[in-house]
């Protein structure tokens, strides 16, 4: 369960200010997968943050139960001066995962070949978000956040991750932030739409694209 109570974020630049979340009240439940929908701009990926913790809200708060990743596919906490299997191993200590367990995965799942064992600045920006994939689904979450993170990699990777993705889900919740509208009715089982600072959930999908729709035509 993630609760959003009065949650509020104000960014400020320059005396201008832009509000992306407006005293937000809201629950996803526990065990669901959400599609989180919204224009370019309004925030979606700044909301993911505050559900991560890795943002602070202006006021209010977030409220949550279980597990939950960090947005998955993230690269940018990775040590540039360290090994994709030094980093895995040291994401794996950070969340209480087995560290050669965790490193077989993400060495099969990746496929890095010997560069697996290379410091990661020496990585292309697929091969760090191959590397990020395979770690976040390596580890078991109640509830993970995706960014738009099975676009990345070849037809080939992108048809295992949504595999893997598929499978986790039979299992975990998830916030999802997608453009993908097919994307949205195949995994997910409610939707919110992102608006002018507000959150509307619903449960039944179909109803949330619709606004969404109307938002995009407007």
């Amino acid at each position: 369960m993630i609760r959003f109570e009065n949650l509020t974020k104000i960014f400020s630049l320059e005396g201008r200010r832009k509000t992306v979340a407006d005293n937000i009240c809201a629950t996803f439940p526990a065990g669901k997968a959400v599609a989180l929908l919204g224009r370019n701009g309004t925030g979606k990926s700044t909301l993911l943050q505050m559900i991560a913790g890795t943002i602070e809200p202006t006021r209010g708060r977030i409220v949550s139960t279980g597990t939950i990743s960090w947005p998955v596919g993230f690269a940018g906490s990775f040590h540039p001066d360290m090994s994709g299997l030094q980093n895995t191993r040291f994401v794996a200590r950070i969340y209480g995962a087995d560290s050669d367990e965790l490193a077989d995965f993400v060495e099969a799942f990746a496929e890095l070949g010997p560069h697996f064992h290379l410091p990661v600045r020496t990585y292309s920006s697929g091969m760090r978000s191959r590397l990020a994939f395979g770690v976040s689904m390596g580890i078991r979450f109640d509830t993970y956040l995706v960014d738009e993170v099975t676009a990345v990699g070849d037809a080939a990777f992108r048809a295992r991750s949504d595999q893997i993705f598929r499978e986790r889900m039979r299992e975990s919740g998830a916030v999802m932030v997608t453009h993908s509208m097919s994307q949205v009715r195949q995994t997910c089982d409610a939707a919110a739409v992102l608006e002018n600072g507000q959150l509307t959930y619903y449960d039944a999908v179909e109803e949330a694209i619709a606004h969404h729709e109307r938002n995009m035509r407007g």
